[in-house]
């Protein structure tokens, strides 16, 4: 109740000095009391209009989050205000009749209201304030014309608030009801579109839209982390696999036993004009780094802070160009994840090509190591796996037998004498390049495929 009320009131009421009247006199007081609110509600519905443009000018003045709407769209907003105020008032007069348009008038508010995204506070503020000048015009109406019946709204003042918290309850559930479908909509929405994004179903004509609800760039560079846990989290939980470095923006995506991240990485560079044949040529690059190391670089940076739980298996696909390419990086990142090794790690395509090229196509890997390998199946495993296992620190040392033989604990020459051994019973030679590609392959599609 306002203020000028409250004093109003207080004035007209002191305590007086004899004992309280009977019970049966309160009660008729009571039935007095709703006469003169009623008489005064129904004065209020003859001056509707002006008061629905009273309390229309006070939500543009007084609730910024009003003033947008009412500004935009100023007659519907008054329609709204007077349906509301006819229905609500009608409401103290015949309750009976008018309650449940009443109740139907505020949910709708509620839930439009929440479609147009107006905060639930402004909205309740809104109802509370319709409640004060309401009360406030009963008052003032009484006062005018019938001034010793002004007593007795005291009396029906705490059902005429309780009316408006009602209404205020009946327009917050309707909020809170809208804006649940409303999320799950758009949580619903935004898992539709990132599917179809990293199927590679989504159409073109469609990519701006996906882009907007997705809140990324449809020329953007983007890479996909393909991720793997030893331990799946509890269903239905928001918990990300992995945890990424503070102000990574990316976007989560369950693909069945997979989780699926889509990493923006900034906009598409701008290529640099060509120059015309015969110009630049001096100043041309010659430093053997090979095109694209700045993006592995940048995918590196990423990998090197990813923080997992033990056992995880992270596949992180090549860079793409454009919203359109998100499915081939899911494609590579999965490529990836089957390069990781059983224990864990973390794959960078770009960095393991030759594995990937074996995951890729499992059945010819398989017939590579079986064709290469295979005479090594012939020895006793102790020693067939001694020798896999020098010649795989020999590769991995750059075919330094000194190296190789520091990572085994053993001599350069018994080093030697392991490669010669296994060049003796497989016909392969290691100094020649196609072989040594050949061998490479082969220990990848054994250590990655089984066998």
């Amino acid at each position: 109740m306002p203020q000028v009320v409250r004093s109003r009131i207080r004035a007209l009421h002191v305590p007086p000095p004899v004992a309280p009247l009977p019970h049966r006199f309160r009660s008729l007081a009571d039935r007095e009391a709703v006469a003169v609110l009623h008489r005064a509600a129904r004065v209020l519905l003859e001056s509707l209009p002006e008061l629905t443009d009273r309390l229309v000018e006070a939500l543009r003045e007084q609730e910024p989050a009003y003033r947008t709407a009412i500004e935009t769209e100023p007659a519907e907003i008054w329609q709204e205000v007077h349906h509301s105020l006819r229905h609500n008032i009608a409401s103290l007069i015949q309750p009976r009749e008018f309650r449940d348009a009443a109740h139907r008038t505020s949910r709708w508010i509620g839930e439009t209201r929440a479609e147009q995204g107006v905060p639930l506070d402004a909205v309740m503020h809104a109802f509370r304030m319709g409640g004060a000048m309401v009360w406030q015009d009963l008052v003032d109406e009484t006062a005018r014309r019938y001034p010793e019946d002004v007593r007795l709204l005291v009396h029906v003042a705490a059902d005429v608030w309780n009316f408006v918290d009602e209404h205020c309850g009946v327009v917050a559930e309707a909020y809170r009801q809208a804006e649940r479908r409303l999320t799950w909509r758009r949580e619903n929405q935004q898992r539709l579109m990132t599917a179809a994004l990293l199927d590679g179903t989504a159409r073109i004509a469609d990519l701006p839209d996906a882009a907007a609800v997705l809140g990324l760039p449809v020329q953007g560079r983007y890479a996909v982390l393909a991720v793997a846990t030893a331990r799946r989290a509890p269903h239905g939980t928001d918990r990300p696999p992995l945890t990424l470095p503070e102000g990574t923006p990316v976007l989560w995506h369950t693909g069945g036993d997979v989780e699926l991240a889509v990493l923006p990485l900034g906009a598409v560079p701008v290529a640099a004009e060509e120059p015309a044949p015969g110009e630049g040529e001096a100043d041309a690059d010659t430093t053997g780094t090979p095109p694209g190391t700045p993006r592995q670089d940048e995918l590196a940076a990423v990998a090197a802070e990813l923080a997992a739980p033990p056992g995880t298996r992270i596949g992180i696909s090549s860079v793409v160009d454009g919203l359109a390419s998100v499915g081939d990086a899911r494609r590579l990142a999965e490529t990836a994840l089957r390069a990781c090794p059983a224990s864990g790690g973390t794959v960078l395509l770009d960095e393991h090509l030759p594995a990937a090229l074996v995951v890729s196509s499992p059945g010819l890997g398989t017939a590579l190591a079986d064709r290469v390998l295979g005479p090594l199946d012939r020895i006793d495993p102790a020693d067939r796996d001694v020798i896999i296992e020098t010649l795989t620190a020999w590769l991995d040392s750059d075919g330094s037998a000194q190296r190789a033989g520091a990572r085994l604990y053993c001599h350069r020459n018994t080093v030697l004498n392991r490669l010669r051994r296994f060049e003796q019973l497989t016909g392969r030679c290691l100094t020649r390049p196609s072989d040594a590609v050949e061998v490479s392959l082969a220990l990848a599609a054994r250590r990655l495929l089984g066998g």
